[in-house]
C-alpha cells in the first residue's frame, strides 16, 4: 500500500511528494524501495503489486522500474485501507484464486528482515492451510498513543509464537495504553495481513457485503475496456472504512505472531528519531548538519542546504525547500495542527 499522504511529516512530506518517495533514513533508497528491496528474497517481482492512487502512479514506476505498469494498481481516490485491501484481493484473485497474500506498507522501517522473513514464512505456511487471519504484531516498549493495539489470548500449548488475536483497539489514551502494558496481553498493530485471496472474500461477503458486491463487479472486468470505468464508479459507492473495522473486529479466525524484527510505521519525526541510531550527543543527523554543544537533536536537511547549531537541546529541525520547521521534541504532534492551518489559510502551495 502506497497511498498515503504521511502529513505528520510534513514539510517533507508533501501532497505531491509524499514520505514513501523520500529518502528518510539517508541511504540512497526510498520508504517505498525499502519495502520492495526487503519483499524480494520471499516473492519474485512478478507476484509484487503497489496499490496507490492515481496521481502517484507515474512516481511508483520511476522508483520501481522494474516494476511492470499493470502491477501498479490506482485508486481513482482513497478510501482507507478496506477499499484498498479489497481492490487489491479482487484483482490478484482474478489473476490467482487460489493466492495467498501478504499486506504491507510502503513507508515502514523494519530494522532485523531476518526475523521478518522468518515471521513471514510462517504466517504464509498458515494461511496455506487453514482458512485464518494472521497479522504481525510488535511487542511493545512503550506506551505509545499513536498505534494501534491487539489484545492476544495465551494459547494452551506452544504454538511457534502464534497466538489467537481476543480484540483490537485504535491509538488509546495514554493512561489505557499504560495499563495494556502492564497487562502483558497486547502487542503493537503493525497493519501487516496474510491470509489466501479465498478467506477475505469470505469475510468480506460476511461482513462487508456492499464492498464485497463492488469488487465482484469490477473483478468481472478486469482486461477488458469497462475496467476503468467500472473501477471509478466502484469506488465513488465505496465508503471509508478500515480493515481492521470493517474485518478484523468482527472476524473470529484471526491469529497473530508475537513479532521481535525491529518495527516503526514511522508515523511522525519522533518515530524517525527513536528508530535510528543517534551519536554520542544523543543527537540524530541527516544531511549537512554541524552542531557545537547541542544534544539530543533530530535534524534533516536535504541536498547542499547545511544546518548549524549552537546551545540547543532537544529540538526537532526540518530544513527543505521552501520551509525550515523549528520545533520542540516532545511537541512533534502538534505538525497535523500546522498542516491543518495552512490548509485553512489558503496556503496550499506549502502542502
Amino acid at each position: 500500500m502506497a497511498g498515503g499522504v504521511g502529513s505528520r511529516f510534513w514539510p517533507l512530506s508533501r501532497t505531491g511528494n509524499p514520505k514513501q518517495f523520500h529518502d528518510l533514513l539517508g541511504v540512497g533508497r526510498s520508504l517505498l524501495q525499502m519495502a520492495y528491496d526487503r519483499l524480494l528474497p520471499l516473492f519474485p517481482p512478478e507476484r509484487l503489486f503497489v496499490v496507490t492512487t492515481q496521481d502517484y502512479v507515474a512516481r511508483v514506476l520511476e522508483q520501481l522500474p522494474d516494476l511492470p505498469p499493470s502491477q501498479v494498481l490506482a485508486e481513482p481516490v482513497g478510501r482507507n485501507t478496506g477499499p484498498c485491501i479489497a481492490y487489491g484481493t479482487s484483482h490478484i484473485a482474478a489473476l490467482d484464486p487460489d493466492a495467498q497474500l501478504l499486506v504491507a506498507a510502503a513507508d515502514h522501517l523494519i530494522t532485523n528482515e531476518a526475523l521478518f522473513h522468518a515471521d513471514l514464512r510462517r504466517a504464509l505456511a498458515l494461511v496455506a492451510h487453514q482458512p485464518v487471519f494472521v497479522t504481525l504484531g510488535i511487542t511493545p516498549t512503550r506506551p505509545d498513543t499513536g498505534y494501534g493495539y491487539i489484545q492476544y489470548v495465551e494459547p494452551a500449548a506452544e504454538t511457534g509464537n502464534v497466538f489467537k488475536v481476543k480484540t483490537f483497539t485504535e491509538k488509546p489514551s495514554l493512561e489505557i495504553a499504560q495499563s495494556f502494558l502492564e497487562s502483558g496481553e497486547f502487542l503493537w498493530n503493525s497493519g501487516m495481513f496474510i491470509f489466501s485471496a479465498n478467506t477475505l472474500q469470505a469475510a468480506l461477503h460476511q461482513f462487508q457485503p456492499d464492498l464485497y458486491a463492488l469488487f465482484q463487479e469490477y473483478a468481472a472486468t478486469i482486461g477488458t475496456p469497462s475496467q476503468e470505468p467500472t473501477l471509478a464508479q466502484v469506488y465513488s459507492q465505496c465508503r471509508s472504512i478500515s480493515i481492521d473495522v470493517g474485518v478484523m473486529e468482527k472476524a473470529d479466525n484471526v491469529y497473530v505472531i508475537r513479532s521481535t524484527f525491529g518495527w516503526s510505521d514511522l508515523g511522525t519525526w519522533r518515530s524517525l528519531y527513536e528508530q535510528l541510531t543517534k551519536d554520542a550527543t544523543g543527537s540524530l543527523h541527516v544531511g549537512q548538519v554541524q552542531a557545537y554543544g547541542s544534544a539530543n537533536n533530530l535534524v534533516y536537511t536535504q541536498g547542499e542546504r547545511m544546518v548549524i547549531l549552537k546551545g540547543i537541546q532537544n529540538t526537532i529541525v526540518i530544513s527543505v525547500d521552501d520551509v525550515t520547521l523549528v520545533l520542540d521534541r516532545d511537541q512533534e504532534q502538534f505538525v497535523r495542527e500546522i498542516v491543518n492551518d495552512l490548509r485553512l489559510a489558503g496556503k496550499s502551495s506549502f502542502l
